[in-house]
């Protein structure tokens, strides 16, 4: 029996940020153990185009960004493929056939889809872009092109592979069987919120910590979190659970966690004390990852190797892929 093979990736819209890391970036580093698992992992440029089109600058340089965290945080290239979107013309080719399979109306019920267009009112107005309207399509193609069996996801992208399972189902009942349907593998850990509460973290909303982030700039973010605000003097009874600075705890603090909400609840430890200790926790478990990142930013070349010794191979699935595709669908002249 075969090796599955895993498919994931991420937008090249910035740096990644902790959130990343506790989700999508320590599943992908885990997955590296099992070896009965091939794995890829893609930087999705063409996709962070869809709503980034009037900033192909912005793309372009954030590839190796993406890429260095990634290397950073202990995904092997020599154990996960990774490549690059753009270099792989048979995801695009695929995405013109799933578009017949697939209703205007079926992407407009798709609550990622609709959720990430309410978010976008700014960008596209009350007329969205055929091509983000669109792009569960091309994820279904991202999946497919390599056979991916096991997709890697938050909660929230649970719509989108729903999405391409959909496409599969109608594909081999039309064309005969030829593709896989795709499993969601979710992370141990939801959605982590952003310093400011919001169920969103990211750099438009300025409440985010980045993987790359110097101490002074993790301290200056941590210093400005939110905490209980009906809590106004060191001995009053803080409530840790709606503060973020508590919040925050639960992830870089794990054997001190409980004494930190004891504590707050007691009225016996004051928000700087408490924000400082957390400040400390996090370099602490970003200094390693931001030391490997250094040797990274140093070594452009050895990036550049890497991110297309990563597509080569890719390229040559994705060929074998549409080869079968293009039997079935009586296109192979």
């Amino acid at each position: 029996m075969g090796k599955k093979r895993s498919l994931t990736g991420d937008r090249p819209t910035g740096k990644l940020h902790i959130g990343h890391y506790f989700g999508s970036l320590q599943s992908r580093v885990k997955m590296q153990e099992d070896e009965n698992l091939e794995r890829f992992v893609m930087i999705a440029d063409v996709q962070a185009l869809t709503d980034n089109f009037n900033n192909p600058q912005k793309v372009r340089d954030n590839v190796y960004e993406v890429l260095k965290d990634y290397l950073s945080v202990g995904i092997d290239p020599n154990k996960t493929t990774i490549f690059l979107q753009s270099m792989i013309p048979e995801i695009a080719e695929l995405t013109v056939f799933y578009s017949n399979l697939v209703t205007v109306a079926r992407l407009q019920r798709n609550p990622t889809v609709k959720t990430e267009i309410a978010q976008k009112k700014e960008l596209f107005g009350e007329s969205v872009t055929y091509g983000f309207l669109g792009y569960p399509v091309s994820q279904a193609a991202d999946i497919t092109a390599f056979g991916g069996e096991l997709v890697p996801v938050g909660e929230d992208q649970e719509p989108l592979i729903e999405q391409c399972r959909e496409i599969v189902r109608k594909f081999n009942n039309i064309y005969g069987e030829t593709l896989k349907e795709p499993e969601v593998v979710l992370s141990s850990n939801k959605r982590i919120k952003g310093l400011d509460g919001n169920e969103k973290m990211g750099k438009s909303l300025g409440n985010a910590i980045y993987l790359s982030d110097s101490d002074e700039e993790i301290t200056k973010k941590v210093m400005g979190a939110l905490t209980d605000p009906g809590r106004i003097k060191k001995d009053d009874l803080g409530n840790p659970n709606i503060c973020m600075v508590a919040y925050y705890h639960n992830l870089f603090s794990k054997d001190e966690v409980k004494k930190v909400c004891e504590e707050c609840k007691a009225g016996k430890r004051g928000c700087v004390a408490c924000k400082k200790q957390l400040i400390e926790n996090i370099i602490k478990e970003l200094t390693p990852i931001r030391e490997k990142r250094k040797y990274y930013e140093e070594r452009p070349e050895e990036l550049r190797k890497i991110l297309i010794e990563g597509t080569k191979k890719a390229q040559v699935e994705a060929r074998k892929t549409m080869e079968r595709v293009k039997r079935s669908m009586k296109l192979d002249y």
